[in-house]
């Protein structure tokens, strides 16, 4: 409690002789740190899945809408516990594909599963000549700059009737146009091409000729259910 006051009054010391301007930079360069070290100390704490998993339970989204023996197609599954647990609980076929080897030797030694195979490959390179029900896309279309295209050769690649998504949303909090306004590092990953408002999702969406069957905000994110527009 001492330190704390202790850093309480020289911060409001600080208010009176820095610049607002530089003295919020400051401190958002400082909450980005914390904010990456926090992840990474969570990841150990979760022993290799970071706890918002559970937490957040956004799990739930993909398997409440996937059903028993469906084909899935997990894009970007990192070390298959999304993979797992559609396979587990909505009881579907599930291919897990990701870009990096290290990502599905884990998923492969700790999150095996009789209806998962796991594959390393690149989506719009590596895709078996199959079909899928349903495509997850959690926490993928950011880090993407050719999302239209994407979305547009993943679909009719594939003929998946339902696309299920989970991005990252820009109107998370205040915080996060202001250090944008500031010239500080925004986003919650410096690889991501596009953290989302509601418009720019929708509109993104729109252009690559798909509808907005169900979408909801949780925990700073846009969780949701899309599908082509028809064929004809």
């Amino acid at each position: 409690m001492k330190i704390k006051n202790q850093i309480r009054q020289i911060f409001l010391k600080c208010l009176g002789v820095f610049p607002p301007k530089n003295l919020l930079r400051f401190l958002f360069r400082i909450e980005n740190l914390l904010y990456y070290l926090e992840g990474q100390a969570a990841i150990n704490y979760g022993r290799g899945v970071h706890p918002k998993h559970r937490l957040t339970n956004y799990h739930n989204f993909f398997t409440n809408r996937i059903h028993a023996g469906e084909s899935v197609l997990d894009v970007g599954c990192g070390i298959g516990s999304l993979s797992y647990d559609i396979a587990d609980r909505s009881q579907a076929i599930v291919l897990g594909m990701d870009i990096n080897p290290l990502n599905i030797s884990k998923a492969q030694k700790y999150f095996s599963h009789p209806r998962v195979e796991y594959r390393v490959g690149d989506v719009l390179k590596d895709l078996p000549g199959q079909s899928f029900d349903v495509i997850v896309l959690s926490n993928i279309l950011e880090h993407l700059s050719n999302r239209f295209e994407f979305l547009s050769t993943i679909q009719n690649k594939t003929y998946a009737k339902r696309i299920l998504i989970r991005v990252p949303l820009y109107e998370r909090d205040w915080r996060v146009p202001l250090k944008q306004e500031l010239g500080v590092e925004w986003r919650l990953d410096p690889t991501h091409y596009i953290e989302y408002t509601q418009e720019t999702f929708l509109n993104e969406i729109q252009a690559a000729r798909m509808k907005i069957d169900h979408l909801e905000v949780r925990w700073g994110e846009i969780w949701s259910e899309v599908s082509p527009l028809s064929r004809n």
